[in-house]
């Protein structure tokens, strides 16, 4: 599967699922005084020492099937209970198997800043988050183009949310700087093969600017992997599948932090 084909692939059926539930952009605005208030995401990835953004997910397009996760709002509880400083909840359907109403049933249970996960190729989604309550949105920049990019993330900052800018080679990486994003998420999946290789992390990592909070995403499963990563520079890691397969993930948070 070609990068092209596994983006458009995923890009096309979200924005089959964006027509389905889409209200006119006035309309949505004129609803945001009563959004629920923001709880500073860049502020809890700000904190000393390496910061944890736990996933909720079910499925991916690499993996398939991961855990079914029937109370999405428990394992939220569990992660915060472990220690986790931010909950990722994917809001995509078709490839992800999420859904708005987990983001919702998560961000009702806990006290952590939230993020969605989902790929935002629409303005109309942008607006859809700031309503739902994220305070970190994704930004995917091989899902945007140069002018969406710019626009998205101008649209998210003006809302208040806060945005993890995802890259995946170095050219992305210097389109992210050029955007003076603040908070730059590497992922380490290869978008052609779907495989996960921790060289992206070496390539990219150590070059990004220093004020800018880094996060490692993607393969991390064990305390070896978390250790690397920091030296690289990561402020921070995204940590899905072995959470979401683990029996105890309360506490394989503690033993990939060291905590």
């Amino acid at each position: 599967m070609s990068e092209q084909t596994a983006l458009s692939q995923i890009i096309e059926g979200v924005l089959a699922d964006v027509q389905d539930r889409q209200v006119p952009i006035n309309e949505i605005k004129a609803r945001l005084s009563t959004a629920p208030k923001l709880r500073g995401a860049k502020a809890a990835l700000s904190e000393s020492g390496t910061r944890l953004i736990a996933e909720i997910k079910r499925s991916s397009p690499s993996k398939g099937d991961l855990s079914q996760i029937n109370d999405p709002a428990l394992l939220a509880k569990a992660y915060e209970n472990g220690g986790a400083d931010l909950i990722s909840v994917l809001t995509e359907a078709r490839r992800f198997k999420g859904s708005i109403s987990d983001f919702i049933a998560v961000r009702e249970a806990v006290d952590l800043p939230i993020l969605r996960k989902d790929f935002i190729v629409t303005e109309f989604q942008v607006y859809e988050s700031r309503m739902l309550g994220a305070d970190l949105i994704l930004l995917i920049v091989a899902a945007l183009s140069p002018s969406q990019l710019k626009d998205f993330y101008q649209i998210s900052t003006e809302l208040g949310m806060d945005v993890l800018v995802e890259v995946h080679d170095e050219k992305e990486a210097e389109r992210a700087i050029d955007l003076k994003a603040q908070i730059i998420g590497v992922n380490s999946r290869n978008l052609k093969s779907l495989e996960v290789s921790d060289l992206n992390f070496e390539k990219i990592l150590p070059h990004l600017p220093k004020d800018v909070i880094k996060v490692a995403e993607s393969g991390i499963s064990t305390r070896k992997q978390v250790e690397f990563v920091e030296k690289l520079g990561a402020n921070a890691i995204l940590v899905g599948e072995c959470l979401v397969k683990s029996a105890n993930p309360q506490a394989l948070i503690t033993e990939l932090l060291n905590r």
